[in-house]
């Protein structure tokens, strides 16, 4: 094995060594082979296809082209991007969106929530008053109002009084759970 014996030579070797390591690490870094040195979506999808070995392969790197780039190429120049939430498409500049049009997206979702809240309130309410209208026909009765939504909440029915019975002085199982519940509702009730 060679080792370097003076100073000049220790600095090509250390150059070189560096310029190596340059050239791996751009390598690892950019992905290698040619679909992750795509452009946009379909660059990526298209090389995706010619270079991999099965459609396991293909499969595989098709998806990580979809990861790496949200938005698609529009047949008229330019791109768009499928909002899944919302079910709408935004154009955007390039194959992934700005900060901006990202922010433009986020705004356009909370007010799509809104009224989308707004809508599903109305439609409980007049499905409520709609149940409400079938209860009243069933009972017999007519026009219930539109404020008529309240739930009528019957009052509870009174119990029978229970007969307490007298103590048990035996040592059934009953008579000693009905001594060790009555210890420990005491035993709460004095630490109060």
């Amino acid at each position: 094995m060679y080792a370097p014996r003076n100073g000049a030579e220790w600095g090509v070797a250390a150059a070189a060594g560096l310029v190596l390591f340059g050239i791996t690490a751009a390598w690892i870094g950019f992905g290698g082979p040619e679909p992750y040195a795509a452009k946009d979506y379909e660059d990526c999808a298209a090389n995706a296809r010619a270079d991999a070995d099965s459609d396991v392969d293909s499969n595989k790197l098709i998806i990580h082209c979809s990861e790496r780039f949200a938005g698609r190429r529009k047949a008229g120049g330019g791109y768009a991007y499928f909002d899944f939430m919302q079910n709408r498409t935004f154009d955007i500049a390039g194959p992934n969106p700005t900060d901006d049009e990202r922010k433009r997206i986020d705004r356009s979702y909370m007010e799509f929530l809104g009224t989308q809240g707004r809508e599903m309130f109305l439609a409980e309410m007049a499905k409520t008053q709609a149940n409400q209208e079938q209860v009243d026909i069933r009972r017999g009765r007519q026009g219930a109002g539109p404020l008529d939504l309240a739930p009528k909440i019957p009052l509870p029915v009174k119990r029978p009084a229970v007969e307490r019975s007298r103590p048990c002085n035996d040592g059934s199982l009953s008579c000693s759970w009905a001594k060790l519940t009555a210890t420990v509702k005491n035993a709460f009730a004095s630490s109060r």
